[in-house]
């Protein structure tokens, strides 16, 4: 793969980790604020889940980056 075709799939996978944070963020507000019982519980797991997917995307990014072997 070229390194701009390199370039545009991180900055896919970036974005993608940012979506799943900000969702998962706004899923652990509402689930610590205003949600109460079960509804709470699910919602916060529900928003660790999507943490984690969203740091291990940045993380598949950045190692896809740094660890590409160069070929020329």
């Amino acid at each position: 793969m070229s390194d701009s075709g390199r370039a545009t799939a991180r900055r896919r996978w970036l974005l993608w980790a940012g979506l799943l944070a900000v969702i998962g963020l706004a899923l652990l507000l509402v689930g610590l604020i205003v949600a109460s019982g079960t509804l709470a519980w699910v919602e916060v797991a529900v928003a660790i889940v999507l943490l984690v997917a969203s740091y291990a995307l940045q993380r598949l990014a950045r190692r896809e980056t740094l660890y590409r072997q160069d070929r020329g």
